[in-house]
């Protein structure tokens, strides 16, 4: 093996490096870079993978360096002293731009935090009834709405949604309320928007149809009864929902709590 590059064993085009060795911090760019450079003169081989401790700071930084991307956690994959702790696994393809602008913000991409964004919808009636969904996966109900995919914005996913669960194309007014969700029942956390559905006429309530299959049932009641159906830190963001629709204006909540 040349002696600025790292050990490694090739299988159907990829390239598995070995960066467990006992080399000084200030080799690791280096090596890296030697290593991904003999690997990829082998014309067959297409990537390369890494795996290392996740509390070996100095190795993931070198990582990042040479554009390696962060591709997954395997939870106490390793022991460390004993100790077991989690294991990242990175890969560099071929062809991925590894250096300038581009290799900077495509690592990033894969290294800094992501937050879950979800939209939902407050409708009401001519009679300001609020629109609450029974779902068949948890006994609390929902407003209208659910998880955005990756890409989609807001607005468009939250008609996607809708139109999902109750086969209806709404039309979706302001922005109501800003709520950060604290992590619960194994989620992580998580930034949650409401968005004025306005209110919907008789003729177009009488259309809607739940899916079956993760909504039961629709349900119009008075705020305080649809209120009292939701978890409980759902139940302060509802009623800054009806509050910013009455004040004109966009609540921020943290925990379902109104901070501004």
């Amino acid at each position: 093996m040349i002696r600025d590059a790292l050990p490694f064993v090739t299988v159907d085009g990829v390239a598995v490096l070995d960066f467990s060795g006992d080399d000084a911090r200030e080799r690791y760019d280096l090596l890296l870079v030697t290593s991904c450079a003999l690997v990829f003169a082998d014309d067959s081989v297409r990537r390369v993978e890494v795996a290392i401790a996740a509390t070996d700071s100095n190795r993931r930084r070198a990582l990042h360096r040479a554009g390696f991307r962060l591709e997954g956690t395997a939870r106490e994959r390793r022991l460390e002293s004993g100790v077991p702790v989690d294991e990242l696994h990175y890969a560099q393809l071929r062809d991925d731009h590894t250096s300038g602008r581009l290799g900077f913000t495509a690592v990033m991409n894969t290294v800094t935090p992501r937050k879950r964004l979800i939209s939902h919808l407050l409708l009401t009636d001519t009679a300001g009834r609020v629109c609450i969904l029974e779902t068949t996966f948890k006994p609390d109900f929902e407003l209208p709405g659910g998880i955005l995919e990756v890409g989609e914005s807001p607005r468009v996913g939250l008609i996607r949604e809708v139109a999902e669960e109750l086969d209806h194309a709404v039309s979706v007014g302001r922005l109501l309320v800003v709520d950060w969700l604290a992590p619960y029942l194994g989620w992580e956390d998580a930034v949650e928007l409401i968005f004025d559905g306005r209110e919907l006429a008789e003729l177009a309530i009488a259309r809607l149809r739940p899916d079956g299959r993760e909504i039961r049932a629709v349900h119009w009641l008075e705020p305080e009864a649809a209120i009292a159906t939701m978890a409980p830190f759902a139940q302060g963001r509802l009623r800054a929902a009806l509050a910013a629709r009455e004040e004109g204006r966009t609540l921020y909540l943290e925990a379902g709590v109104r901070i501004s």
